[in-house]
C-alpha cells in the first residue's frame, strides 16, 4: 500500500474524546504542531506557524490515549496522514488528519511513568501479579582496561585494514 506515514511532534489541543461504537472503540483529539527557528534580530528562538491535525486512535491504544493524555501534554504521534476537502455552503475547506499508529509522551520535554494495559482487567479476570523490576543491565563495558580488551578473542573472520 503507498500511504503516507508521519511523525508529528506537538502538544494536545483538546481533550480526547472517547466513543464506544459496535465497530470498537475510538478516540480523536486535536494536535498543535509549532514550528520553533532561530531570530537572527533578535538573537532568541521563536516559534513559527501552527499546524493543527486530528488524531484518530482505535482500539487499544483509543483506550489509553484517552486514559493518558491532557490538553497541554507534549507527545509524539506516527501515523497515516489523510488530507480531507470538503466543500460547506460553497467554501472549500481542508483538513489534515492522522490515522495513528503510535502516541507517546515526548519524553525530550518531561518525564512520564509507564503502566501495561492489563488486559485481564477488561475480561474480569483476576489482575495478574506485578513482577518486581530487573536489575540495570552493565551497558558499559570497561574499554579503557587493556587487560580485559587484549584477554578478548578476535574473530577469525577479521577485515584486514
Amino acid at each position: 500500500m503507498n500511504e503516507t506515514m508521519v511523525c508529528a511532534v506537538g502538544n494536545v489541543a483538546t481533550q480526547p474524546v472517547y466513543r464506544e461504537p459496535a465497530s470498537g472503540p475510538s478516540a480523536r483529539f486535536r494536535l498543535a504542531v509549532t514550528s520553533r527557528y532561530w531570530d537572527r534580530e533578535k538573537n532568541a528562538w521563536a516559534d513559527g506557524h501552527t499546524n493543527f491535525f486530528t488524531v484518530w486512535a482505535n482500539r487499544q491504544l483509543a483506550s489509553n490515549a484517552a486514559a493518558s493524555l491532557s490538553v497541554g501534554d507534549p507527545v509524539v504521534v506516527q501515523g497515516r496522514l489523510k488530507v480531507r476537502t470538503d466543500v460547506r455552503e460553497g467554501q472549500s475547506r481542508t483538513s489534515a488528519d492522522i490515522d495513528a499508529v503510535a502516541i507517546g509522551h515526548d519524553l525530550a520535554r518531561g518525564t512520564a511513568a509507564f503502566r501495561r494495559a492489563n488486559a485481564n482487567a477488561n475480561a474480569g479476570e483476576a489482575e495478574a501479579p506485578v513482577t518486581p523490576p530487573r536489575p540495570e543491565p552493565a551497558w558499559e563495558t570497561p574499554e579503557a582496561d587493556t587487560e580485559i580488551a587484549a584477554s578478548r578473542p578476535r574473530p577469525e573472520h577479521a577485515a584486514v585494514t
